[in-house]
């Protein structure tokens, strides 16, 4: 199993995992001691971002998981934007992304999905209907008393627009992925001023970050292979 991993992997695969992972482990150790629930997910995420630059259906899976201690993590700050959006709105997406990904696999290889791009007309929908999303959340997040009330509703839309897009399976999912790590960094910073032991949750989204930007690369790559092909 872990030469077919080996194999599967390519060295930067492995070299960004490692390194996220370890700097994972370092801030844990350091600021988060005792909170397995971050740590757990922390590392859940990454390696599901790793499967996920190959196309893989697998990192959705993991990546539900993710949503549900993430949601849970979020509760303990009053960060009920997240919470909502990773329980209510990330957490299905990755389920349907996960369905949608085996549907359609690239020439019946289930351990690397098709590549699809989105319609002038379908990019129009997505952002009007991630306008209403966001408006509609502005207003349920504020009358929760929602820490941070701006940055989380900014979280919110780019949160809706990465899940469209990983579930249609455009490259740009990664892309939106990047800018709600950014927001999200910005948010748990905020955190960590008031409780160090969220810097570990800073740490994981910067993680992320080089992961989702890893991701935009090798799905680029994968595009161009599967049109050439």
């Amino acid at each position: 199993m872990t030469n077919k991993l080996k194999v599967y992997f390519t060295k930067s695969d492995i070299i960004l995992w490692s390194s996220s992972v370890t700097l994972i482990i370092l801030s844990y150790l350091i600021f988060n001691k005792g909170e397995y629930l971050t740590l757990i997910a922390s590392l859940l995420g990454v390696t599901a971002l790793i499967f996920t630059a190959r196309g893989n259906a697998f990192g959705n899976l993991l990546m539900v998981v993710f949503c549900i201690l993430y949601g849970f993590i979020s509760y303990t700050f009053a960060y009920y934007g997240e919470m909502i959006t990773y329980l209510g709105m990330s957490l299905p997406m990755a389920v349907f992304a996960f369905i949608s990904w085996l549907r359609n696999p690239y020439e019946g290889n289930r351990a690397e999905v098709k590549v699809n791009s989105l319609s002038r007309g379908e990019c129009v929908f997505m952002w009007v209907l991630s306008g209403f999303v966001t408006v509609a959340f502005y207003f349920i997040l504020k009358y929760f008393g929602t820490a941070n009330l701006i940055p989380s509703t900014l979280s919110v839309l780019t949160s809706f627009v990465a899940a469209y897009l990983i579930f249609r399976r455009s490259p740009y999912f990664a892309l939106a992925y990047a800018t709600n790590d950014v927001v999200l960094i910005v948010l748990w910073v905020l955190a960590s001023i008031k409780d160090v032991r969220y810097v570990s949750v800073v740490v994981c989204f910067v993680t992320f970050l080089a992961n989702d930007l890893y991701n935009y690369f090798c799905w680029r790559k994968m595009k161009a292979r599967q049109k050439e092909n």
